[in-house]
């Protein structure tokens, strides 16, 4: 955390302005420029072709940090949002399958964002029990602290550029509350640039809804268990959404949660209550009215199949029914 070069590299990080991507004309990336992007939700990752897509990147990162490997050589990019260390040693391995050619020595560059010091850590002779340890670390020093653990196992050549994560990556207001700095990134495939960026409702896509249920759906199916969901098709450049299942359960626990206030719904559905951005609570109302008006998955993937998304001529997402 305190090496000279990642301290600058965090700094020149934080200088570059935000860029928001969205639908819009108003700001960010305009649709007139036919900018072709992919972006990543929790626990998902994409690996993209710089021949295909401009940009890849994730936001809504608080206790999760954004990862980024690219390829020097070949400009390959793979990005994911992770949540939880116990995934890790999957999720680097899934990231780094297409980004690697296994016939040459890579040499990888490495992007870290989000993660924030959510919990002050102090060290006491008074903590001696594994989970009393576990509370004062929190959910961000963990996860940043397995990603960096694996990457150094790992028998790739990575050059770590970018560590805005924990202390590099908090602010704090006048209370002593922490917050992150920055929650989302994105990467410029044609020359790996790396800098904040923040997407909207339009810019999340495509099939914003039905990828966060089956974020929330994937903790129940074993099959997903330990490992980051795939839902872009490098090679194609389209979106496949596999089909997810969710119980009469669901619906009522969809029910149940959209009785709560929106100070409710943040203190029991987020990591990070108070750091959490201005749509969390309204993000999370659309996917329980969602569940609550198609209690059937089936409505959502007809004869069980994937919901798939290729883009159009001017950089939009469409679905497919063939």
């Amino acid at each position: 955390m305190e090496c000279p070069f990642l301290v600058d590299a965090t700094k020149s990080f934080k200088s570059i302005p935000e860029m928001r991507f969205t639908d819009s004309e108003q700001f960010g990336v305009e649709r007139s420029t036919i900018c072709k992007w992919v972006y990543v939700f929790q626990k998902e990752y994409a690996t993209v072709d710089p021949a295909l897509v401009d940009f890849v990147g994730t936001d809504e990162a608080t206790t999760c940090v954004g990862v980024a490997f690219r390829n020097r050589r070949n400009g390959m990019t793979s990005v994911a949002h992770i949540d939880f260390p116990n995934i890790i040693e999957n999720a680097v391995s899934q990231m780094l399958s297409l980004v690697v050619d296994p016939s040459s020595d890579a040499e990888l560059d490495v992007h870290l964002v989000g993660g924030f010091e959510d919990v002050l850590l102090k060290e006491s002779n008074d903590i001696t029990e594994l989970e009393d340890r576990k509370k004062t670390e929190g959910y961000s020093f963990p996860l940043c602290n397995k990603i960096i653990e694996r990457l150094w196992t790992r028998p790739e050549t990575f050059h770590l550029q970018t560590l805005c994560v924990l202390h590099h990556n908090t602010r704090r207001d006048s209370k002593g509350n922490a917050y992150p700095i920055f929650s989302g990134f994105s990467v410029k495939t044609s020359d790996g640039s790396v800098f904040p960026a923040s997407f909207d409702s339009t810019s999340r896509c495509p099939d914003e809804v039905i990828r966060r249920i089956r974020l929330s759906s994937s903790y129940e199916d074993p099959s997903l268990k330990g490992r980051l969901l795939e839902t872009y098709e490098t090679h194609t450049d389209q979106f496949k959404i596999e089909p997810c299942c969710w119980s009469p359960w669901k619906r009522y626990m969809a029910l149940s949660l959209q009785q709560l206030s929106d100070a409710e719904i943040l203190q029991s559905c987020s990591t990070s209550p108070s750091a959490e951005a201005p749509d969390f609570v309204e993000n999370s109302r659309r996917q329980w009215a969602y569940l609550v008006e198609h209690p059937d998955w089936k409505e959502s993937f007809p004869k069980k199949k994937p919901r798939i998304f290729r883009r159009a001529a001017d950089g939009k997402w469409e679905r497919s029914f063939n």
